[in-house]
């Protein structure tokens, strides 16, 4: 995959994203949106091209489903309707039906009144940066409206009813058949999301007792107090009831936040731990490399290193985690937010795959969470936001570029600095990573005056 470095406006780190039925995530865009992703890969040459659209239980997805579709038919493609299923599991339907690409229509671990809309190629992974600028580029040319189909050659649109139960039929495959969970209690929350079906189906096929949280989604209540985004609920009822492991979800299900049987809370890097140590063991971790982002923290790298494992990091957002592990030949990464891709057995990150893998480890070796993530010592890390009123180039502020330099020159190679502008928000982020917190605390504070000084809102 290549990626341009000419900026895109339309698309952020995954997708479009916004306020529903407020610019840009309006029914118009998704309508426009669906013309120019028919048009490109009606290109491809199959005689009758398809797209499958899935969606997470937002309250607005009715009106973009319906314009997305409405939009992709006018092209002389074919839209097929998924319905509810978590955002991997359209990536696995794209490829298993061959469809020409797929779409989902999510604002992942956003509130409810947020929307948003992202796309998979016909092989199942992310488009990279320059089809999103391609997708841009036709929206503003006009000239899409040339294209439409007329009399038969308009495309169909129907619905495909057994999704949710094919997924399940895949998830339940990459579960090592000579194991079962039998005997092993898991809360499982779902956010009110995309997973509120699949989920508890899969984990109670395989033989587990389970403890669903989140499963009554009403299209206002996605990610309201429960998920990925807040696995303190999850792991007060994991102690309560002394489960084994709880598993958190987000709302479209591509990542997931675990907890051990004490209820202490198992994120991204602690997941990519455990089973890099048990790839390796295996002989399947390809290179002896995991793949995260420029977030993880530095005590994974460190936790790796001392197993003989190397750590390779990609910018922020797992579509970039997929791209580096595909030119890398890698098949393991992730993000600290849970995000995981495993490549051996999915594209894209899928939250609850990760965390049946998780779980094969736990029931393989006959040992609890705890145990598997010991050795992981984090670094203290301090994140700031400051709100913006520009994005200029960080070599362009001086105070913010001198800031940097002076506080990288301090830590050395004992520390990380890290300072990003948002795909998706007017902030600046700010990450610094050292072993003594008091003074990590303080360096952060000083770049993030500077930029406040120079280009805060």
């Amino acid at each position: 995959m290549t990626t341009s470095n000419e900026p895109r406006k339309l698309f952020g780190t995954d997708g479009i994203r916004g306020r529903a039925n407020d610019a840009p995530m309006t029914p118009e865009t998704a309508l426009a949106v669906g013309r120019a992703v028919a048009h490109i890969f009606k290109r491809t040459g199959h005689a009758r091209p398809r797209i499958v659209i899935g969606k997470d239980t937002r309250l607005s997805n009715y009106m973009f489903e319906s314009a997305l579709q409405a939009g992709i038919c006018s092209m002389g493609v074919d839209a097929v309707q998924l319905g509810v299923l978590p955002t991997p599991g359209i990536a696995f339907m794209t490829t298993g039906m061959r469809a020409d690409a797929g779409v989902v229509i999510s604002a992942s671990h956003n509130p409810y009144d947020d929307n948003g809309i992202k796309f998979f190629g016909a092989d199942g992974f992310k488009l990279p940066d320059d089809v999103e600028l391609q997708i841009e580029q036709l929206l503003a040319s006009g000239d899409l409206l040339e294209h439409r189909a007329i009399g038969s050659g308009i495309g169909k649109a129907y619905r495909i009813e057994d999704a949710v139960g094919r997924y399940v039929v895949f998830l339940k495959s990459t579960f090592p058949r000579a194991l079962e969970l039998s005997g092993i209690r898991i809360v499982i929350d779902c956010a009110n999301g995309a997973s509120y079906k699949v989920a508890p189906e899969t984990l109670y096929e395989l033989g587990a007792e389970i403890f669903p949280m989140g499963t009554a989604p009403n299209g206002t209540n996605i990610n309201a107090g429960v998920g990925a985004l807040h696995p303190e609920r999850m792991a007060e009822r994991v102690r309560e009831l002394r489960a084994d492991i709880g598993i958190a979800l987000d709302g479209d299900a591509d990542r997931c936040i675990l907890c051990d049987e004490r209820g202490n809370i198992v994120d991204g890097d602690a997941m990519l731990l455990v089973l890099a140590r048990h790839m390796k063991e295996q002989g399947t971790l390809r290179n002896d490399t995991v793949v995260a982002t420029v977030m993880s923290n530095l005590g994974l790298e460190r936790a790796l290193n001392a197993e003989g494992i190397a750590l390779a990091r990609a910018g922020v957002g797992d579509r970039y985690v997929a791209e580096h592990m595909l030119a890398g030949g890698f098949n393991l990464g992730g993000e600290q937010s849970g995000h995981l891709i495993l490549h051996d057995l999915s594209t894209t990150g899928d939250g609850l795959l990760a965390a049946l893998q998780v779980l094969a480890v736990m029931v393989g070796k006959g040992r609890p969470l705890s145990a598997l993530t010991k050795g992981l010592e984090r670094v203290p890390q301090i994140l700031r936001s400051v709100f913006v009123t520009k994005k200029p180039p960080l070599e362009a502020l001086p105070e913010t570029s001198a800031a940097i330099r002076d506080v990288e020159g301090e830590l050395g190679k004992k520390g990380r600095v890290l300072v990003r502008y948002s795909g998706t928000e007017a902030k600046c982020r700010v990450m610094v990573e050292g072993d003594d917190e008091a003074r990590v605390n303080g360096y952060a504070d000083r770049i993030a005056g500077a930029l406040e000084r120079e280009i805060g809102a």
